[in-house]
């Protein structure tokens, strides 16, 4: 089977990790929040991998770095919006922790990914 080469990224793999937890978690949202907060989580984290991916096949190091700093930004973005679900009892102490920690892991990796595009 072909992999393309975004596949190969560790980071792009740490992120399909994540998104899946994402979508288990805000799975147990209030049914009122499925066009709200869940919408808007899930997307922001499927951002995460997909611009990832697309960075990764751009050409010239600024398109590159562009991209991975877009997906960065997604992260932050959904750990804005597990903090007001946290706020908001939709998750529990456990919940945001564990996927805090994941975060961590990710924007470490997303970062080291950026600062290798942009010192080339």
């Amino acid at each position: 089977m072909y992999t393309f080469a975004f596949e190969k990224l560790d980071v792009w793999q740490l992120s399909r990790q994540f998104v899946t937890k994402i979508y288990k978690v805000t799975a147990d949202f209030p049914e009122e929040e499925k066009f709200g907060l869940v919408s808007q989580i899930r997307r922001a984290a499927v951002s995460i991998p997909s611009n990832l991916a697309e960075g990764n096949a751009r050409l010239l190091k600024d398109d590159k770095a562009r991209f991975f700093q877009i997906s960065y930004s997604s992260l932050m973005e959904v750990i804005n919006q597990l903090i007001i679900s946290f706020d908001l009892g939709y998750i529990n102490e456990k919940q945001l922790n564990e996927l805090r920690v994941d975060s961590s892991e990710l924007s470490n990796k997303i970062n080291a990914l950026y600062k290798s595009v942009k010192n080339r």
